[in-house]
C-alpha cells in the first residue's frame, strides 16, 4: 500500500526514478569509484586498485548493503562494505580518506543534476506553450481587473506573455543556480583533508572532474546547506508561478465569468452528486501542491544551521525534502502544461464581460484625451470620476452621461467620446509587447 501520494498519484516516473533507492545507491557507487580514480591519479592508492574498483564496484548490490546496515546500523558504511566485498584485494582502498558526507553529499549533487535536467526540460516546454498561446491571442481584447474589479482592457496575449516571462526567468535562475547546487566535496572529517595529506585539494579536483560537477571551495564535514536551500527556494518559486496561473484560471472559469475552461473529457465526472459540474480540478491540484512545495523552504534553511562542523539534524529532514519537492515540482510543471495546452477560451464570454459596465471602465481613455486637448489633468480626472459614479448609480452608459456635460463636449465631440469608449482601441502596446517577448524567449523553448 502506498504511504505517500508521490508513490503513485503524483509525479512522473522519470523524476521518481531520480530519487529512488536504486538510483541513490548507484550514485554513491559512482562517487566511490570516482574517489578511487582520483586518488590513483594523484598517487595515493595503486593504479591497479582503482582499475579493479572501477570494474567491479558495479557488482555491489543494494540488497546486500541493506542487509549489512541491519547489522551495523550505518547506511554509508554498509555500502562501503558491500562494495569492498565485490572488489577483491582492492576493496581495502574503498572509501580511503573519506568521511560519509563526502560521498553522500556528492551523490546528492549528482541526483540534483538529474532532477534539474528534468525540471529544465519541463520549464522549456511550458514556456513554449505559453508563448504559442500568447501569440495566438495577442489581438484578443479582454477586460483587465484590479482588486477584482473591472479596469481598462488588456489582451489574453499579454496575460500569457506575462506568465511566459516569469517562466523565462525561472529558466535563467536554474542555469545560474546549477553550478552552486550540483556540487561535490572530498574534504574528510571536519573538512581539513588531513587523511589525504598535501594532495587533498588535487584529489578533490580530480574526483569532481571525473564526475563532471563543480567542487566546493571549502567545507566542514558537510556541504553548506545554503546551496540546497537555494534549490528548495527555486522549487518554491516555480511552484508559486504555477499557483499564480492556476488561481487566475480558476477565477476566470467561475460560472459568472466563464472566459476560460480547463479541457473536460467526454466521460469526465465533475461531481459525485451534481452531474452538471465541470470543475478546474487540475489547476486546483497545482495550487494545493504548491503549498507543500513552499513548505520545504523553512526546514531547508534551518538545515544550514548545524552544530560546529556538523550534526545529523539535516539528514532525516533531507530524506523527505529532496524527493518530495523535486517530484511535486516536476509533477506540477507537467500538469500545468497540460492545462494550458488544452485551455478552452470562450470569446463570447470575453466580449460580454468587456462590455459589462457599458463603457464606464473606459473612463481613463476619455480623461487622457481631455488632458491632451487642454483640460487640466486633475480637473478632467474629477469630472470623469463624477460622471462615472453617476453612470454607475443611474445604470446609464458612460457615453450618455459624458455627452450631457457641456464642459466635456466642449473639448470632445460625442462621436469622439464614442470612439474613446471603444475597448479595442485602448490596448496600447500590448500586441507589440507580446511580439517582442516571443522573439526574445523563443530560443529557450524545446
Amino acid at each position: 500500500m502506498a504511504v505517500h501520494p508521490i508513490e503513485e498519484r503524483y509525479g512522473t516516473a522519470e523524476m521518481r526514478a531520480v530519487w529512488s533507492e536504486k538510483n541513490r545507491f548507484s550514485a554513491i557507487v559512482k562517487v566511490e569509484v570516482a574517489l578511487a580514480k582520483a586518488e590513483a591519479h594523484n598517487g595515493l592508492i595503486p593504479a591497479a586498485a582503482a582499475v579493479e574498483i572501477s570494474e567491479k564496484a558495479r557488482n555491489a548490490s543494494l540488497e546486500r548493503a541493506k542487509a549489512i546496515e541491519l547489522e551495523i546500523s550505518h547506511d554509508m558504511m554498509a555500502i562501503v562494505k558491500a562494495i569492498s566485498e565485490v572488489t577483491g584485494e582492492s576493496g581495502r582502498w574503498v572509501h580511503y580518506g573519506a568521511t560519509s558526507n563526502d560521498i553522500l553529499d556528492t551523490a546528492t549533487g549528482l541526483q540534483l543534476g538529474q532532477a534539474l535536467n528534468l525540471i529544465d526540460e519541463k520549464l522549456r516546454r511550458l514556456l513554449g506553450v505559453l508563448l504559442k498561446r500568447a501569440v495566438e491571442n495577442k489581438n484578443l481584447v479582454c477586460i483587465g481587473r484590479t482588486h477584482g474589479q473591472h479596469g481598462v482592457p488588456t489582451t489574453y496575449g499579454l496575460r500569457f506573455a506575462i506568465w511566459a516571462s516569469e517562466v523565462g526567468r525561472h529558466i535563467e535562475r536554474l542555469e545560474q543556480m546549477r553550478p552552486r547546487v550540483v556540487v561535490g566535496q572530498m574534504t574528510g572529517a571536519v573538512g581539513t583533508q588531513a587523511a589525504l595529506g598535501p594532495k587533498g585539494i588535487e584529489v578533490q579536483s580530480s574526483m569532481m572532474e571525473f564526475l563532471v560537477m563543480s567542487s566546493v571551495d571549502v567545507s566542514n564535514q558537510v556541504i553548506s546547506r545554503d546551496r540546497y536551500a537555494e534549490f528548495f527556494m527555486f522549487c518554491a518559486g516555480v511552484a508559486t508561478t504555477l499557483d499564480k496561473i492556476g488561481v487566475e484560471i480558476r477565477s476566470l472559469q467561475r460560472t459568472e465569468i466563464g472566459e476560460v475552461e480547463e479541457a473536460f473529457g467526454s466521460k469526465q465526472v465533475g461531481s459525485s452528486t451534481m452531474p452538471h459540474k465541470r470543475n478546474p480540478i487540475k489547476s486546483e491540484q497545482v495550487c494545493g501542491l504548491a503549498r507543500i512545495i513552499r513548505s520545504a523552504v523553512e526546514p531547508a534553511l534551518q538545515n544550514n544551521t548545524l552544530w560546529d562542523e556538523r550534526d545529523l539534524t539535516n539528514s532525516s529532514c533531507e530524506r523527505v525534502l529532496f524527493p518530495e519537492s523535486s517530484i511535486l515540482t516536476d509533477h506540477c510543471l507537467r500538469l500545468m502544461t497540460v492545462v494550458l495546452e488544452g485551455l478552452v477560451i470562450n470569446k463570447t464570454a470575453i466580449r460580454r464581460n468587456l462590455g459589462f459596465l457599458h463603457g464606464i471602465n473606459m473612463a481613463e481613455s476619455v480623461m487622457i484625451e481631455l488632458t491632451k486637448k487642454g483640460m487640466s489633468r486633475q480637473d478632467s480626472h474629477e469630472r470623469i470620476r463624477a460622471a462615472s459614479m453617476q453612470a454607475l448609480a443611474e445604470g446609464k452608459p458612460l457615453a450618455d452621461v459624458l455627452g450631457a456635460d457641456p464642459e466635456i463636449v466642449r473639448f470632445c465631440k460625442k462621436a469622439e467620446i464614442d470612439a474613446l469608449l471603444s475597448p479595442d482601441s485602448y490596448i496600447g502596446t500590448a500586441i507589440l509587447q507580446v511580439e517582442r517577448l516571443n522573439e526574445k524567449l523563443s530560443p529557450l523553448c524545446i
